[in-house]
């Protein structure tokens, strides 16, 4: 029997309704049935399209997607039947993104002022020659330090980004930012401890006994794989949330426990000496395979036998009462400070973490986080004793701080700690994809010559662009990200658009950083050009197939920058079939494109298991606890609390005039900003900002449920709709991430733009506002 699809809005939201994501957002029935009843469309037999295959490409989990074309057209989107997981609505509506009013078709080139949306078109030759003059112009009157590239995660396949940087590489160099929105602080903490990052445990979420969600909302953030901590749970496991606000997740799981915003490591630091206490640590664990057992001298330096060797770390053998290096053979390593001999010159690292953790008694926990004692004390229990314990870090909020490296160093120590790494089921959740298991290769080889210029910290992007330090600025070219409603003090960073004398966006759509370009140039968007996505979201290497030509003139960045390249003299490096960059990509890999085009592969046939049997990517193959690199910054070695800046125990003054504090969220309805203007998306989902409120916060100002307020502090405003709930701590109010300006504009007009101590990340989650009601 042929199968037929009716190509309505109404599809997509029955398909929604099926996969039960109409949970997280109200839908208003009545108007979809409306809808339904008044289109005519032809019924179409999908025996009679031909179906290609790609992938969701934001910021997401990359599921893999597949297109119906009939006539030239892409008449639906499903999820791909032989895929591990299925995609969402953002996936499914993927044609009323192809298809979207706002689709860019043409070179467009500003002729009102920025943030007008008043542009006319050109033609591609005449954008070139723009471009080509302002880049040489900038190069020879400012250098290379005038140029800035700025790519995000708006497009993560393996071609878009790189082949953005090889471009500017080859060009000879530019500003570039360091650090990212997202997760600087993970790298800080993960990398020198664990030797990569992107390694996750989703293989295995189901065999957990025990989840701790810790800053992070997977039935949001991961909501394709929810299926397995509900199968977890259904199996025993219990799934304990530590959030400011009661999430999606809590509401599924069994315990939420509310937190002060910025002090997790004070919590795990809690943690941390029950665990010691109590000796809920596994010692063999902690003596095969990390470095808890290095000693370390008085000045608390770690000691080596050759100090020129770097891993010639030195323990103290309790067989043969003599210090050796932690890689002989046949050792029994001290842990404690029980089994070093009186009088001895050092200490292990364990007991550094130790001494550490001794201040944080149950009763000082509770003053500075506002959890409970005896919850700090069973969660500790519980996460010690209900093996396997999983941890689901995942780039939560808790380290999107200007002390976020501490905090995820913190969720290792327990993690480690507790022998809970590299075994089904445990661990700690972060971001992962293919990257952690092969290595896929760049599309275009490194250019020569390349001049090294010290980056600017991305949160601070805007304050530097517009105050011209270090480097002013006369380039702009934006891709894959959009600064007007990700990046933090939203008007700062207006300003820098509006200063910059050229600032080319390329886009599909006219977005709200679009509007403040001088130039805008059309891109494809999935579905109309083949890439390939090999990187950190999904465990599957897969072919991006073009299903349908683009809009207009509307063309892939590869093209862009091949006909860019020639006009400066090395067009042969990026003049080339896309099939030879997916093989450049995949050479090594074991993979061909052949198999791609079968279906997505898995480079690894089983469950994948980060670190299985305590072996890790470290040059030792052991796990640090030690972090000697932040030293040279003027830290501690060892994961300590600090108290952030922007709250009101860190800026009192400032809590006089915002005492609140607030904290971000991301929603089912967008990634980020990605889809947050799509038509179906916003037929099922709310279309205004809320801001969620304490009542005792909101009584005092006036501010009702479903009331309009302002959340303000001095960077700016957020217009948004109040949700007065006790489902958020009280003196915390939470923002929506990822609203355009014609929806009211970015809450991240009020985010702190400090650059994180340890890793330039943002700290955005460390925040002082106040709201008042709109007369």
């Amino acid at each position: 029997m042929n199968r037929t699809v009716n190509v309505t809005r109404r599809t997509s939201i029955k398909q929604v309704a099926a996969a039960g994501l109409l949970a997280f957002s109200p839908l208003s029935w009545a108007t979809a049935l409306v809808r339904e009843a008044k289109a005519a469309l032809a019924r179409i037999k999908l025996s009679e399209c031909k179906t290609y295959r790609s992938s969701c490409a934001m910021e997401c989990l990359h599921c893999n997607l597949t297109a119906f074309v009939y006539n030239n057209k892409l008449i639906k989107v499903e999820a791909s039947k032989d895929f591990n997981v299925k995609c969402c609505l953002r996936g499914i509506s993927r044609t009323k993104w192809v298809y979207h009013k706002k689709r860019l078709t043409t070179p467009l080139l500003r002729t009102g002022k920025k943030g007008s949306g008043e542009f006319k078109s050109i033609t591609w030759d005449e954008a070139f020659d723009l471009i080509e003059k302002n880049i040489k112009q900038t190069i020879a009157e400012y250098g290379h330090e005038g140029l800035l590239l700025n790519t995000g995660s708006g497009h993560m396949d393996t071609m878009q980004n790189s082949m953005s940087h090889a471009f500017f590489d080859y060009l000879g160099g530019a500003t570039r930012p360091v650090g990212t929105l997202c997760c600087s602080a993970v790298s800080e903490a993960m990398i020198p401890m664990v030797g990569i990052r992107y390694a996750d445990t989703r293989d295995t979420i189901k065999d957990s006994r025990y989840i701790l969600c810790w800053g992070n909302n997977p039935a949001v953030t991961m909501q394709a794989y929810f299926k397995d901590y509900l199968e977890a749970r259904k199996n025993g496991a219990k799934i304990v949330v530590i959030d400011p606000r009661f999430s999606e997740t809590a509401a599924r799981g069994d315990e939420w426990v509310p937190i002060v915003p910025g002090t997790d490591t004070a919590l795990a630091l809690g943690m941390i000496r029950v665990i010691m206490e109590e000796r809920l640590y596994d010692a063999p664990y902690l003596k095969a395979h990390t470095g808890a057992v290095y000693l370390v001298d008085a000045d608390g330096r770690q000691r080596r036998a050759d100090a020129a060797i770097k891993d010639s770390y030195l323990v103290y053998d309790t067989l043969t009462r003599q210090t050796v290096r932690h890689d002989t053979p046949g050792i029994d390593p001290a842990l404690t400070r029980d089994e070093l001999p009186a009088g001895f010159a050092y200490t292990t690292v364990f007991e550094l973490i130790r001494k550490e953790s001794a201040p944080w008694t149950l009763t000082k926990v509770e003053e500075e986080t506002d959890v409970p004692k005896q919850t700090t004390l069973r969660l500790a229990r519980e996460y010690s004793c209900n093996k396997p314990s999983m941890l689901i870090q995942n780039m939560s909020g808790a380290q999107r701080t200007e002390f976020g490296a501490f905090v995820v160093a913190s969720q290792f120590y327990l993690a480690l700690l507790t022998g809970n790494v590299g075994k089904a089921g445990g661990g700690v959740m972060d971001a992962g994809g293919v990257t952690q298991m092969i290595k896929v290769n760049p599309p275009i080889p490194p250019a020569p010559n390349v001049k090294k210029i010290k980056p600017i910290p991305i949160s601070n992007i805007g304050a530097a662009v517009y105050s011209g330090k270090p480097y002013h600025i006369n380039f702009w070219w934006i891709t894959t990200t959009s600064p007007m409603t990700q990046f933090p003090n939203t008007n700062i960073v207006r300003k820098a658009l509006e200063k910059v004398p050229f600032v080319v966006v390329v886009d599909n759509l006219m977005t709200s950083t679009a509007k403040y370009a001088d130039l805008v140039l059309p891109t494809t968007t999935v579905f109309e050009e083949t890439s390939l996505m090999a990187g950190i979201r999904s465990h599957y290497v897969q072919l991006m197939e073009e299903a349908v030509p683009p809009p207009g003139e509307a063309r892939p960045n590869r093209w862009i920058f091949a006909q860019l390249a020639k006009r400066f003299g090395f067009g042969e490096v990026f003049d080339k079939h896309v099939e030879h960059f997916i093989n450049t990509c995949l050479d090594g890999t074991g993979i061909t494109l052949e198999q791609l085009r079968k279906s997505p592969v898995k480079p690894v046939p089983y469950p994948w298991i980060p670190f299985k049997d305590g072996v890790f990517r470290t040059s030792t193959k052991k796990a640090h606890f030690f972090i000697e690199d932040w030293t040279k910054h003027g830290f501690p070695p060892i994961a300590t609390y600090m108290q952030v800046k922007e709250s009101p125990k860190g800026s009192p003054e400032l809590a006089q005039k915002y005492p609140l504090m607030a904290v971000q969220r991301k929603l089912a309805r967008s990634v980020h900003s990605s889809h947050g203007m799509n038509e179906w998306i916003l037929d099922v989902h709310r279309a205004k900002a809320n801001v969620i409120i304490h009542p005792e916060d909101a009584r005092p100002r006036g501010v009702q449920n479903n009331g309009w307020v302002r959340v303000f502090n001095e960077r700016g405003e957020h217009r948004a709709v109040a949700v007065v709930t006790r489902q958020i701590k009280q003196g915390v109010v939470c923002l929506d991430n990822g609203w355009w300006e014609e929806q009211g504009g970015s809450s991240s007009v009020v985010t702190n733009d400090q650059i994180g101590i340890l890793g330039n990340g943002h700290c955005c989650n460390s925040t002082l506002v106040d709201v008042r009601a709109e007369a």
